[in-house]
């Protein structure tokens, strides 16, 4: 579930709720009991945690590790002799 955040139009309340994706936005607020409650529009908190799972997922057959693979470039910038380039 989302954390939406909300601002009060008439006192300049602030607030966090936590609400399912269907749920439908606030309106009155907690501090002033006006129904001037707006959803603000902020960043996403996500954590893109694990080892190499963006890399992995949604990738078929030779393609699985693309880092790992021994050929092109390397991080120095030069190309291994597999791809045929002096070294």
């Amino acid at each position: 579930m989302p954390i939406y955040e909300y601002e009060c139009k008439a006192c300049g309340h602030r607030l966090e709720k936590l609400q399912k994706l269907s749920a439908e936005p606030l309106t009155d607020c907690p501090a002033c009991s006006a129904s001037a409650l707006s959803r603000l529009v902020s960043a996403a908190g996500f954590r893109l945690a694990g080892g190499g799972w963006y890399e992995t997922d949604f990738k078929s057959g030779s393609k699985k590790n693309l880092a790992g693979d021994g050929g092109g470039a390397k991080p120095d910038g030069k190309t291994s002799k597999k791809d045929g380039a002096a070294a």
